[in-house]
């Protein structure tokens, strides 16, 4: 009599035998909101659409969670695995996220995949929907690991994504991970082999994703994709003759090459030549080699041979080559380099040495024992990775993954619906798609922030917004360079600039005309970033404005009041932090702006709050927050709290307003049960008032690290046009956030019509 474990194992593996054998349509009854991305070969570029697939689900589900069948190494961690659990909602972790080894695979495939079954089954339990990433030809490179691949999609009844990669082998002609595309006619033949296996495995399909294809020839490309997907399925022709309705059957898309995406950084050159950092910037090593130049002749021959991003190779004897290299780099009239290798372990002279220290350059210098030759052919023959430390690769691929998918019909074919609850992921994602599809203009005043620098990359990456960014512009882009940013679309302007210079003068010296300001005092004034962006709000040539990680709030939002000015109706301007929660977010105000409100400036905050959950989808329930529940206290503080409450009801009696109530029974079904039974408001307030600035401060930071809540803003609130301030300790991620909050706020107004030329 077998043990209990071993009948365990017996029965799953001749279920899964049995269960492979089913026709697909069979299947198709049993789908599960899952979705398995394999690759008919390696480096195909699965990754990115994996990415873009996790991206698109974690918009509308809760719980979104990554499994990859068959991990890469068991003394290796998975990059790729690792990129996408940081991009997940569900919070799984590593090891729950792998099934098995290769080497369990070679030993034996049926305990394999049994084992797979069994480790998936416990993730799919804790997710409502998965992406599975299937394996990535680093062992067996033959159509026997796609069919194997597809065997287990038909185990876990996931459908298969089929990426192929619109790149021919990977041969001689590759350099740092570019090579010749593939012809229409070859992706046409590659789909026919590749759904051969999914039809022999009885894996049913959802969609094919030719990756990294031919820019020129997307369409072509697709048309001979879906041709092949329909004869290789036996799907009819029958409806050509009316339009491609029969085509559209077998959902086709297409993404163009990118050249980021494919680069290395310089970091993973560093690991190639086994090489040693001496002299640069730690941080620059993320930057992507895009070109490789082999500096083997002399200083005034490798300088016009040089190229935007590329890696230079230098022998380390050469080293006036070095110094005509570094200063190109720093020149600005030449091309902005990745870094510089170094190569034959030759050590630096010391007055060479002296020398470069002195120039204050940040252009990593690597040096490497190995010769020229051995040097150029690791550099060359190392291929670019999409990982989690490379932000600008993340935005390149979910901004192409946005701009040539789409998403919204990947989830109706994958039957996704909307989830109810909205979590910390989801509203972020909310937040893009609006501040996307709002096409707003927001200028960010400081331009001399790496952080807003990369924030901006993001944000021109993934189309949130358009942006003027003010400062120098020839010391911006070179600083954006030098951090392989790009922020090409962005308009960059100095505030000393004529004649919007005295233009802003004149109207400021207008507005403040009353405090004796003068033009000429204006001219001076003007040129404070903060000014000068508000008064390209005013004017209309910005709809919106983002700044604050190197300023106070007074210095970003001073100017506010003295050129937006108050809505009619607002007598004053207030904030609120938008608290994602696990579960729901909710708005908390005021925390930043007003120390000790009067009970008229606490209704105006409350109607202002109000308002603002509106703009972002928040159904306004408000609680007037006091240490006493209803009638149970008295005291000043608590006389303001009733006082704006009534207040409230008095100016908007369409609003759900309560108070005074304590924290506990405005949050709390229960406790609102016991103390304030018969209240709309008590135990499902969305808008939480804070009697004064020490409360609510206090109480959104406790909020935010008790709770791991996500705290967005301060959002300023009761201004004529959007201003938003940042913390000066604001994360790139935070900023970007406030740039999309501020386009959202930015809609509901009109739209500016002013161009700057």
């Amino acid at each position: 009599m077998p043990t209990s474990a071993t009948a365990r194992i017996l029965l799953a593996t001749t279920f899964n035998k049995l269960e492979s054998q089913l026709p697909s349509f069979a299947k198709e009854a049993a789908l599960s909101q899952s979705i398995y991305v394999a690759s008919a070969e390696g480096h195909s570029g699965k990754s990115t659409i994996a990415l873009g697939v996790l991206d698109a689900l974690c918009r509308s589900v809760r719980r979104v969670g990554v499994f990859r069948p068959i991990a890469r190494s068991v003394n290796e961690r998975d990059y790729v695995l690792e990129m996408l659990l940081a991009h997940a909602s569900a919070d799984l972790g590593y090891e729950k996220s792998i099934g098995v080894s290769y080497d369990d695979v070679h030993t034996d495939a049926d305990a394999a995949l049994s084992v797979i079954v069994e480790r998936y089954k416990a993730v799919e339990r804790e997710c409502d929907a998965v992406v599975i990433l299937g394996s990535d030809y680093t062992d067996v490179g033959s159509p026997s690991e796609l069919s194997f691949n597809a065997r287990i999609a038909a185990n876990l009844g996931a459908p298969v994504l089929l990426v192929l990669g619109g790149r021919k082998d990977q041969g001689s002609t590759e350099t740092l991970g570019f090579s010749e595309p593939r012809t229409p006619e070859e992706m046409r033949q590659l789909t026919e082999l590749a759904l051969a296996e999914l039809k022999h495995a009885h894996a049913h399909l959802l969609g094919i994703a030719s990756n990294r294809s031919d820019p020129e020839n997307l369409e072509k490309i697709k048309d001979a994709i879906g041709r092949a997907a329909m004869d290789t399925l036996g799907v009819s022709r029958a409806a050509d003759s009316q339009g491609t309705e029969a085509r559209d059957r077998i959902q086709v898309w297409a993404l163009p090459e990118d050249r980021v995406l494919v680069a290395p950084s310089m970091s993973h050159l560093v690991e190639a030549v086994n090489g040693t950092m001496i002299k640069g910037d730690e941080r620059l090593l993320a930057r992507e080699a895009l070109g490789v130049v082999v500096a083997g002749m002399s200083m005034v021959n490798v300088l016009p041979r040089l190229i935007e991003g590329a890696v230079v190779v230098v022998a380390a004897d050469r080293t006036e080559v070095l110094l005509a290299v570094l200063m190109a780099n720093a020149s600005g009239t030449f091309p902005t380099m990745a870094g510089v290798i170094l190569n034959g372990g030759f050590p630096l002279p010391e007055p060479i040495d002296r020398l470069i220290s002195g120039l204050d350059s940040t252009l990593p210098i690597i040096a490497t024992d190995l010769g020229t030759y051995d040097t150029a052919l690791k550099v060359t023959s190392t291929r670019g990775r999409l990982a989690a430390d490379s932000q600008r690769k993340y935005d390149k691929a979910l901004a192409l993954f946005e701009q040539h998918v789409d998403s919204k019909l990947l989830l109706e074919l994958l039957d996704v619906s909307q989830s109810n609850v909205v979590t910390p992921l989801m509203f972020e994602y909310g937040l893009i798609d609006r501040a996307r599809n709002a096409g707003k203009h927001i200028v960010l005043p400081e331009g001399s922030d790496d952080r807003v620098l990369r924030a901006a990359s993001t944000v021109l990456a993934r189309g949130i917004a358009r942006l003027t960014i003010l400062g120098d512009e020839a010391e911006i882009r070179m600083r954006a360079k030098t951090l392989g940013l790009d922020i090409d679309a962005a308009q960059i302007i100095s505030p000393f600039e004529e004649p919007l210079r005295q233009r802003f003068a004149e109207e400021y010296a207008r507005l403040r005309a009353h405090k004796g300001t003068t033009v000429e005092i204006a001219r001076d004034t003007v040129t404070d970033v903060s000014y000068f962006g508000t008064l390209m709000v005013h004017l209309g040539l910005a709809d919106g404005m983002v700044s604050g990680a190197a300023h106070t709030t007074a210095h970003t939002i001073r100017p506010a009041f003295e050129i937006i000015k108050t809505q009619t109706g607002v007598s004053v301007v207030s904030s609120v932090f938008l608290m994602a929660l696990a579960d729901r977010v909710l708005v908390y105000g005021d925390c930043a702006v007003i120390p000790d409100p009067t009970d008229t400036q606490l209704a105006d905050i409350a109607i202002s709050s109000a308002a603002t959950a509106v703009q972002f989808g928040i159904e306004p329930r408000i609680a007037m927050l006091s240490y006493s529940t209803g009638s149970s206290g008295s005291g000043a503080e608590v006389e303001k709290v009733r006082s704006a409450t009534e207040l409230v009801r008095q100016h908007r009696p369409d609003l759900l307003v309560e108070g005074p109530i304590q924290y506990d029974a405005a949050a709390d079904a229960a406790v609102a049960l016991a103390k304030m039974p018969d209240s709309q408001v008590a135990g499902r307030a969305t808008v939480f008032i804070f009697p004064d600035l020490n409360t609510g401060n206090n109480t959104y930071k406790a909020v935010q690290r008790s709770a791991g809540a996500i705290a967005m803003g301060p959002v300023l609130q009761g201004l004529n046009k959007p201003i938003n301030d940042l913390s000066r300790g604001a994360l790139v991620a935070d900023i970007v956030n406030t740039i999309a909050i501020t386009a959202i706020q930015a809609a509901q107004l009109p739209a500016s019509t002013e161009v700057l030329a």
